[in-house]
C-alpha cells in the first residue's frame, strides 16, 4: 500500500513531525510519500488560511494521482481542520482521509464525549465548525487551547508541554471528556509521550489518519462514481495548472464511463 501524506502548511519542521509519527504508525506493508504544500502559510489557524491551503493540497493530489504518475492507494490530509475536505474527495480516484475526521472517528469509538486540545485560541472557531460538519457537536465536551504566542511552530510540543498536559487534565476533570484529541500536526507524536499522564485515552490525529487510511484502502469499497462526491461535471474552465486540469479530466472521464456502463439498455 502506498499513501500520499500531505502537510497543508509550508513548515518543513512540521512535515518532519508528521513523517516521524506517520512512520511509527504505518503498517509494515505501507509506503509513505510525505510532501509539503508548495504555497500557503506557516501554520493554519483560520477558515481563510484553510481555503488557501486547500488549493495547495489539491495540486499535490493532482500531481500524484494523475495518469502516468506512480500510483498511490490513498491520501492523508495531515492538518487538523482538514483543509479542502470533503471537496477533495471529488478529485481523487483513491480514498482521501483527513486527520480530523480520523481523530473524531477514533474518539467516538473510544468514548462518548471528547475534548480537543489546540495550539491557539484563534483556531477554535474553525475547529468547532469542523466538529459540527461531522455531526458530532453533541459529543464535544470542550475545545481548550494555548493562549500564548508561539515561539516556533516546530517547537510547540517542547515549549508548551506542561500547558498541554494541564489543558488535557482540565478537559477531563472540568469538562467531562472521556477522550482527549491532541489537535494538529505540530503536536504529532506527543500522545505517545504522554501516555499514562492523562487519565483517559489520547488520540493523535496523524496516527489516526494513517491507520484510518490503511483501513479504508483495505476495505476496497469502490469509488465515488455518483452521488455527492462524484467528480465535478464537465464545463468550461481556464487558468488551472496542467496537473489539476489533467486530474479533473481523468476523474470526469471515469465518471462518464461508469455512468454509461451502468445505464439500463433500451
Amino acid at each position: 500500500m502506498r499513501l500520499l501524506v500531505i502537510n497543508p502548511n509550508i513548515s518543513d519542521d512540521v512535515t518532519a513531525l508528521i513523517e516521524s509519527e506517520a512512520l511509527r504508525s504505518a503498517g509494515p506493508g505501507t509506503e509513505l510519500v510525505v510532501r509539503t504544500a508548495a504555497h500557503g502559510v506557516e501554520y493554519i489557524e483560520t477558515r481563510f488560511e484553510s481555503l488557501i491551503a486547500a488549493g495547495a493540497v489539491a495540486e499535490l493530489i493532482a500531481e500524484y494521482t494523475r495518469h502516468g504518475a506512480e500510483p498511490v492507494d490513498g491520501v492523508v490530509v495531515a492538518a487538523f481542520g482538514d483543509p479542502g475536505m470533503p471537496a477533495l474527495k471529488e478529485l481523487a480516484e483513491v480514498p482521501v482521509v483527513g486527520i480530523t475526521e480520523a481523530a473524531l472517528c477514533a474518539a467516538a469509538v473510544l468514548g462518548h464525549r471528547f475534548s480537543i486540545i489546540a495550539i491557539s485560541d484563534r483556531i477554535k472557531p474553525w475547529y468547532r465548525d469542523c466538529v459540527e460538519r461531522f455531526g458530532l457537536a453533541g459529543r464535544l465536551a470542550s475545545i481548550r487551547s494555548i493562549n500564548e504566542s508561539l515561539n516556533s511552530i516546530g517547537s510547540v510540543q517542547q515549549d508548551f508541554r506542561e500547558t498541554l498536559l494541564a489543558l488535557s487534565r482540565e478537559a477531563v476533570a472540568e469538562d467531562g471528556a472521556d477522550v482527549v484529541i491532541l489537535a494538529g500536526a505540530p503536536l504529532a507524536g506527543l500522545a505517545r509521550e504522554v501516555t499514562g499522564q492523562i487519565p483517559v485515552p489520547v488520540v493523535d490525529g496523524i496516527s489516526a489518519g494513517i491507520r484510518m487510511a490503511e483501513a479504508v484502502v483495505g476495505l476496497q469499497s469502490g469509488l465515488h462514481r455518483a452521488g455527492a462526491f462524484a467528480a465535478p461535471p464537465v464545463k468550461g474552465r481556464q487558468g488551472l495548472s496542467e496537473n489539476l486540469d489533467a486530474a479533473l479530466t481523468a476523474a470526469q472521464a471515469s465518471a462518464t464511463y461508469a455512468g454509461a456502463a451502468t445505464a439500463p439498455s433500451a
